[in-house]
């Protein structure tokens, strides 16, 4: 057999996976194990036809995708027999081989494919890439690397990879339309983009310039506009009056600054402050609703990530106006022609675990999942209004999300076609049985998640954080810094009463690496302590991986649990019952070092002039501001003590309108000393 159909023997499995459904590929990787092939027949034309045993046949032809080839089975959408028709084709093609097959091991690269896009792609797809170009959208790229061999690009709304060296078709992207979309064009200009400008690169962010969008000419400043000078002040008087009058003031004093800055930021279509002005919103009302989701250093982060992005998108468009091109470029700090909501294509999701919320008035879950394919971490975050007084209550791991109770769906695997995510990553499911299918998380799930989400040790975990860009740099998601880690062993744990802390070491690859594993008691979920100490103490077998959210204090990884792996089961703290277990008393388990204690006494500091707010601070504050000034000092951090000095000064005076500024300069600066000190 001379195998013409190149583009069909370079689908792996993996790639069949992400075009069909990995229930299909199984089935099919079956029959074609047992022998059972159908009549493989390649027409002049290069069209495939099968015909099987049970007097079905399907015709794959040229440049047509797996949906789109014909099958005289009943089923309306995908079958077995198409993706058999591929595994068959595969197989004759083995055993029977004609001539030398062509050498596919190699790199490449999906740039080659812009020589032909003007004939194989459809004028009104083109014209439409052609609009999203000439927003200049950033597109990460992941080049063809021998571990992994899929290149791929991440844009703002959604993730394009492509499987064939040899076919454009099998482009697969996360958009509703699946393949052959406008985001497929953007994804190879990207990629031709990257390579004129470093060839062989392994990973590269790239903003699509205008000579893609036919040339348009170089857009003018975005802040030399009334409308964007008018947020900026806005956003600015809106960050002094929280710092002055403090975050527990009624909202009633903030909702008209609020609505402002909301409505300015949509007009101009800068959607990452319109996100990072909700998201400050939202912790505020939890600070007041009392909710078990508050942390006064995430509004103090809010604050100063805010500040931040808008004074890096300032000084990068000047650097544009001036002729420079800065690496991310004003239009992508600020999240301009980034659509709300996208619908997407069938999406196969593997859970990394959940967190329960609850405040005076509602409850809540943050459900965490992770898409093996793209790599991407998506959120669904649902509340429920809080039961009445005398009205039957129920538990919050048995409110229904998509018609799943919470504590399945935060531990399992989730196939749906009836999808939609914004901007920031928070995933919306349809309730439909249809259209979504949930498999429980099997002990395996993670294995197929790879760099940067797993990360194989604690050394690679640290260097990788250490270098990511800054998170105000970055598209705001709704949750930052999720990662996988493979467990060894557990070493020793405690808990500590004092601060409702259970911490553990985990070791973690080899030599001996480990991190430090820390989760605070939370009211909403009353059992998960008790639920981590009987996964750690291996009642369910020995832990093999966990997932959460990681920090770095002075260099030391430190994780925030959202789910345990062991070898029998997945488990998820907050959504477990477990019964109640005597705990091992404290014995100092990690002394943060000198530097970091000092940098959380600034950030107590910090949190506390901003819930009470700086005009009501007495003498004896300022007097704790100085002291703690000169011991910053003493310690080698002078820019700091500095800054907290011209701080204390600018609260005394009657012109305070650079406070916002030094504050979050301060916190960002504290910040980055605990991380790496």
């Amino acid at each position: 057999m001379n195998a013409r159909r190149t583009d069909l023997l370079e689908l792996t499995p993996e790639a069949l996976i992400a075009l069909a459904n990995a229930g299909f590929v199984k089935r099919a990787q079956k029959d074609v194990a047992e022998g059972n092939l159908p009549a493989i027949e390649e027409g002049e034309d290069g069209a495939i036809r099968a015909t099987y045993a049970d007097g079905h046949s399907t015709v794959l032809a040229p440049n047509s995708t797996l949906r789109d080839a014909s099958c005289t089975c009943p089923a309306s959408g995908l079958c077995r027999h198409r993706v058999t028709l591929v595994l068959a084709y595969q197989a004759q093609a083995q055993a029977h081989p004609e001539s030398e097959p062509a050498d596919d091991s190699g790199p490449w690269s999906p740039s080659h494919f812009a020589a032909t896009m003007a004939e194989t792609i459809p004028a009104s797809t083109l014209a439409q890439a052609m609009k999203l170009a000439a927003a200049q959208p950033l597109v990460k790229l992941i080049a063809w690397q021998e571990a992994a061999p899929v290149p791929g690009a991440r844009l703002p709304m959604c993730n394009v990879r492509f499987f064939s060296r040899s076919s454009l078709t099998h482009a697969r992207c996360d958009c509703k339309e699946g393949s052959g979309c406008a985001h497929v064009v953007l994804a190879v200009w990207a990629f031709e983009q990257a390579e004129k400008k470093s060839p062989g690169f392994a990973e590269a962010s790239v903003t699509l310039a205008n000579a893609q969008a036919g040339g348009a000419p170089a857009a003018a400043r975005l802040f030399d506009t009334q409308a964007a000078a008018t947020l900026l002040e806005r956003t600015h008087a809106l960050a002094l009056q929280v710092w002055l009058d403090g975050s527990s003031q009624p909202m009633l004093a903030l909702e008209a600054r609020f609505e402002e800055v909301f409505a300015l930021a949509a007009r101009l279509g800068w959607c990452w402050i319109g996100e990072s002005l909700h998201g400050m919103k939202d912790l505020m009302l939890a600070q007041h609703a009392r909710s078990s989701r508050f942390d006064p250093t995430m509004l103090l982060s809010a604050l100063a990530g805010l500040h931040a992005r808008l004074a890096a998108a300032v000084l990068v468009d000047g650097q544009a106006a001036a002729g420079e091109l800065p690496e991310v470029p004003a239009s992508q700090l600020l999240g301009i022609g980034v659509k709300g909501e996208v619908a997407l294509d069938h999406l196969r999701l593997v859970s990394l675990g959940a967190q329960l919320w609850a405040d005076d008035e509602a409850e809540g879950a943050l459900l965490v999942f992770a898409d093996p394919d793209t790599l991407a971490v998506t959120v669904i975050d649902r509340s429920w209004p809080k039961p009445k007084a005398g009205e039957p209550g129920m538990a919050i791991k048995s409110r229904r999300i998509a018609g799943q109770p919470v504590e399945r769906l935060a531990a399992s695997q989730v196939v749906t076609n009836g999808a939609r995510r914004r901007a920031n990553g928070a995933l919306e499911i349809a309730a439909g049985a249809r259209q979504t299918n949930v498999l429980p998380l099997s002990p395996r799930a993670w294995d197929d998640l790879m760099a940067p989400l797993r990360q194989a040790s604690a050394v690679g975990l640290r260097d990788y954080l250490l270098n990511a860009v800054p998170d105000f740099a970055r598209p705001l998601q709704a949750i930052e810094h999720m990662h996988i880690v493979p467990v060894a062993r557990v070493g020793e744990w405690e808990w500590n009463a004092a601060r409702q802390t259970l911490s553990a070491w985990i070791e973690v690859g080899g030599a001996g690496e480990r991190l430090l594993l820390r989760k605070h008691h939370n009211p909403a979920a009353p059992h998960a302590i008790d639920a981590l100490a009987s996964a750690l103490s291996g009642e369910s077998g020995a832990p093999t991986a966990v997932s959460g959210t990681v920090t770095l204090e002075a260099g030391l990884v430190v994780i925030e649990p959202f789910a345990v792996l062991t070898e029998q089961r997945a488990v998820v703290p907050d959504v477990e019952t477990a019964a109640s277990r005597g705990l091992a008393p404290v014995m100092l388990l990690h002394e943060p070092p000198a530097l970091v204690e000092l940098v959380n006494q600034g950030h107590a500091l910090l949190a506390r002039w901003m819930r009470q707010g700086l005009r009501h601070q007495a003498a004896g504050a300022l007097q704790e501001a100085a002291e703690l000034a000169a011991a910053l000092e003493r310690n080698g951090l002078a820019a700091a003590a500095g800054l907290l000095r011209e701080t204390v000064t600018l609260m005394q005076a009657p012109e305070k309108q650079p406070l916002p500024g030094k504050l979050a300069t301060l916190y960002l600066l504290l910040a980055e000393v605990a991380r790496s000190a």
